[in-house]
């Protein structure tokens, strides 16, 4: 749904009652007011809890009742993940939920008394006044298959950042004790690699084995992409490294903790992997989305889990907005700034959606051609990264038309959609 500046307004009527919640970890503070901004309950605060939310809710239904009014708007600031468990609480019991901007609250406290402080009594007050004017946000909360991709999704983020970690940790190990070791392998995540560096991994334990030993070692479990060259080629570099030779049995130590650690992980981020593919197999018209060429189940996944139900959505440029990949203007009178995109919105989504826009413009036959042409037709061309954000765009109309209309994907249709000048066509 699109929730425009008149829409919000709209819902805070003199029959409405708003109140200001600030949010901690274990202690929050509230306090409750009119359409007009008007006090109606001194300040309140409760505890975090089954008991201080039961205490909440019946405060608030009493200045309801004692005042007439037939509908609570709770407004807050997004604080961490405090804000989770009251939110659920507040929305189950059929009061409308919205969060206020913390750098507006920031902004606008000093209106009230000209004074930049900050406290758990004042910020409620200058949270009300903002939800009363119509300045805040209504957030969403998924449900059934879409909240659990959502925390699946979340899941893998997190466990992809923990072994984007641990690889950067054993690159430092190899740059420390034995820097001529990528000279041999591109990576050292291969199997053959993965082995050296499990059994033999330090330059000393390499030359007192010999080639044909490590050679031996490596068929074991590599039967392809391993000769006596390459062990050779390890020898050698091992006898003339330059890392450092002090230490090594704890260096030895160290690497054994952080290639357990990188396996775990590999483990469960697979077992996470396959969870989020079932779930997204769970969702009407998923197998359309998975017709576009160059988009996997993962890709498709994500951007669900990231914009949950899209039938909430009237048109995909709240999507868009939604991933902060809206154009925002910086001009004024005659002066005409360069216009970027927002960046607000959801962080995750618009950087799933840029890391799958590149393999779409290399693999994908239409995405290449549409990309082409608009970095190099000779009116008004973008640059490729302009144009990798449009596409970005691009493909959230595509997923959008696919999952809300029942469509089926259309390679032709979607080269049709490039606007050509007038002076291209007749030259054709």
């Amino acid at each position: 749904m699109k929730y425009n500046q008149n829409f919000k307004i709209s819902q805070v009527t003199e029959n409405t009652l708003v109140i200001g919640v600030d949010i901690a970890k274990s202690k929050h503070y509230a306090r409750a007011f009119d359409w007009r901004g008007i006090e109606l309950s001194k300040v309140i605060s409760f505890r975090a809890d089954r008991r201080g939310f039961r205490q909440f809710r019946e405060w608030a239904e009493k200045i309801a009742r004692d005042e007439g009014k037939n509908k609570i708007i709770v407004g807050m600031e997004p604080t961490g993940h405090y804000w989770f468990t009251f939110a659920a609480d507040a929305d189950s019991n059929q009061m409308m939920v919205v969060q206020v901007n913390p750098y507006h609250v920031k902004q606008s406290k000093e209106m009230d008394d000209n004074t930049p402080s900050k406290n758990d009594r004042k910020d409620p007050r200058t949270i009300a006044m903002l939800v009363k004017d119509g300045r805040y946000l209504i957030p969403y909360f998924p449900k059934g298959h879409y909240a659990e991709m959502r925390k699946a999704y979340e899941i893998r983020e997190n466990q992809l950042q923990k072994k984007w970690a641990i690889k950067n940790r054993v690159q430092r190990w190899l740059d420390i004790y034995f820097p001529e070791f990528t000279q041999v392998f591109k990576s050292w995540e291969g199997k053959a690699a993965l082995m050296t560096l499990e059994k033999f991994p330090t330059p000393t334990e390499i030359v007192e084995l010999g080639a044909e030993k490590i050679l031996a070692a490596w068929r074991e479990k590599v039967k392809r992409a391993v000769g006596i060259k390459k062990a050779e080629a390890l020898v050698k570099m091992a006898e003339e490294t330059v890392g450092i030779q002090a230490g090594l049995e704890m260096a030895k130590y160290e690497l054994e903790c952080m290639l357990q650690e990188y396996q775990a992980i590999r483990n469960m981020l697979e077992m996470t992997e396959q969870k989020l593919e079932t779930l997204a197999s769970l969702i009407p018209g998923m197998d359309k989305v998975l017709q576009i060429k160059g988009v996997g189940v993962i890709t498709a996944a994500g951007f669900i889990a990231e914009a949950g139900d899209l039938s909430r959505f009237n048109h995909p440029k709240q999507i868009i907005k939604l991933a902060g990949l809206n154009v925002r203007e910086n001009s004024s009178g005659k002066h005409k700034g360069q216009s970027t995109i927002s960046k607000r919105g959801r962080k995750r989504l618009r950087s799933l959606l840029f890391r799958a826009i590149l393999p779409l413009v290399a693999k994908n036959k239409e995405f290449k051609e549409i990309h082409k042409y608009y970095t190099t037709r000779p009116v008004n061309p973008l640059r490729k990264k302009q144009s990798l954000i449009v596409l970005c765009g691009k493909l959230i109309r595509v997923i959008y038309a696919l999952l809300t209309q029942g469509v089926e994907y259309s390679p032709e249709k979607l080269l049709s959609d490039i606007k050509r000048p007038k002076v291209m066509t007749q030259a054709a």
